[in-house]
């Protein structure tokens, strides 16, 4: 290697240190400033109840669809969702090697004893460290989340609360590229995230550009990009690995990561999605699984949860997480409080857990309260009915009980919760799409994920913030955490 190369390899690694940098500043703001739009939105709780009134066909887009694409394609429409022994090195006589062992031995505790010292020295010097530095992004992040939020009218910051498909945003059938259709919608609703499927992605140079000038779009509008995801599990569920077009080899199933009982491969699965999501211009992924498969019957999640036992899920979990953070991509825990008990699917109507809390702290929590650990940046809510916690049944994602109390304050989880997919059968079959939005939000959520009517959502979290069931501290409370989240996103960084 030559002199030149050796300073462009040098120019490049200290580009990619900087964009780390800015990552994390852009990531703290994005995550406080949906933090404080929850910490200050929910003033009138409840989430329950409720038949449906007049539902509108499943799929409906407000304003509905335009018969045409942005761009002409034939891609097909996604379907939903040395001797270690000591033996031979030269003899000496037994007393002299006794008595030098013993001396031996001596300095060499003193000294390991003094490494030690100096070891964890240093340890608690890099902890401060650490620890200035990130209380001087905190309160840089802060700021920035305060700017961004007093900017904002009731309107923008409700959309912020949202994250729809492309096709939502814009009312065409298929979106593989970022026009003018797009800058206009985004312009005009500037939703707070974005999640694609595989319609949406033909290759990598099409999907990069495609999300690059959508992030930009957002920037333009809001200050901050919307984050941009994908489900993007490995094995059964995957939009890019084993897709023409990508080249990327897929992963065998979870289940059978999980049955390998070796976290480092977890830890694989999370470092090779999130470096290739991460090129792309993702930074969030909806994964890991975090269910454990109690009930043998469950179809749902079988080959997408690691596995039965909890401790074996927990570690895998954890190390994924860690695998896709490190290049910046913000992993989503899924399905809280657990979908691995259940035998439905929530795809078409409402699971059901039978456990109590007690059973659910000693077994299901236990990888979402791993995954926390590791520092996952998001949990989803599930559609899944816990009779044993909410009498009325309702589902996980409407419970304030399991999203507030339990996730909150019992799990100590300060990031995202996203609701699984508002367009499922679970919520549909029971619920519009103005109730289930308000009704997440009441019980502590911080995003709504494709509602089946979109604008509906979005006028009935306006008409209850003006009626006094929602509060806007509340609405930003919830944006707190997203703005807080996107501010610090290293993906994003990258991109501007």
């Amino acid at each position: 290697m030559d002199e030149e190369q050796i300073r462009q390899r040098r120019r490049r690694s200290r580009a990619r240190s900087r964009r780390r940098r800015q990552e994390e500043k852009r990531r703290r703001v994005l995550l406080l400033v949906l933090a404080v739009l929850a910490a200050i939105l929910l003033a009138a709780g409840g989430g329950g109840g409720g038949g449906r009134n007049g539902r509108e066909a499943a799929g409906a887009v407000a304003g509905g669809r335009k018969s045409v694409r942005e761009e002409a394609g034939s891609i097909r429409p996604e379907l939903l969702p040395g001797d270690d022994t000591g033996i031979g090195l030269g003899g000496k006589p037994e007393e002299a090697e006794a008595a030098e062992n013993s001396r031996e031995n001596g300095e060499s505790d003193q000294k390991g004893s003094q490494e030690e010292a100096q070891k964890e020295t240093l340890k608690e010097e890099q902890k401060e460290t650490q620890k200035e530095a990130m209380e001087k992004g905190d309160s840089e992040a802060e700021k920035m989340a305060a700017e961004l939020l007093s900017s904002m009218t009731l309107e923008e910051k409700i959309f912020q609360l949202f994250m729809v498909t492309p096709e939502a945003l814009t009312g065409y059938d298929e979106v593989y590229m970022a026009g003018e259709a797009t800058k206009d919608a985004i312009w005009e609703r500037p939703v707070g995230g974005i999640v694609y499927f595989s319609q949406n992605l033909k290759d990598k140079d099409q999907t990069r550009e495609m999300l690059a000038k959508t992030a930009r779009y957002g920037e333009e509008r809001s200050g901050l990009p919307p984050f941009l995801a994908v489900d993007e599990e490995g094995g059964q569920v995957a939009r890019i690995s084993g897709k023409e077009g990508f080249s990327l080899e897929a992963f065998p199933d979870m289940s059978k990561i999980g049955a390998s009982n070796d976290e480092a491969k977890a830890f694989e699965v999370g470092e090779t999605i999130g470096k290739y999501l991460a090129d792309l211009g993702f930074d969030v992924d909806f994964a890991p699984v975090a269910d454990v498969l109690t009930n043998q019957d469950n179809t749902v999640v079988a080959r997408r949860s690691f596995g039965s036992d909890a401790e074996i899920v927990s570690r895998m979990v954890s190390e994924e997480v860690k695998g896709l953070k490190k290049h910046g991509v913000s992993p989503v825990l899924k399905h809280f409080p657990g979908h691995g008990g259940t035998a439905e699917d929530s795809h078409e109507t409402k699971p059901v857990l039978h456990r109590t809390l007690e059973e659910l702290s000693e077994t299901e929590f236990l990888p979402f309260a791993a995954g926390i650990e590791s520092g996952a940046d998001f949990v989803m809510a599930g559609h899944i009915g816990v009779p044993e916690i909410e009498e009325d049944g309702r589902p996980a994602v409407f419970s304030k009980t399991l999203l507030t109390d339990v996730l909150r304050k019992q799990l100590g989880f300060e990031g995202i919760i996203i609701t699984d997919a508002m367009n499922m059968g679970a919520v549909t079959e029971s619920y519009d799409s103005g109730e289930a939005a308000v009704a997440a939000l009441s019980a502590g959520a911080d995003m709504i994920l494709m509602p089946e009517d979109f604008d509906a959502a979005v006028q009935a979290v306006k008409d209850a913030v003006e009626k006094g069931a929602l509060t806007e501290s509340r609405i930003e409370g919830s944006e707190g955490r997203e703005e807080y989240g996107k501010r610090n996103s290293p993906v994003k960084a990258g991109l501007f």
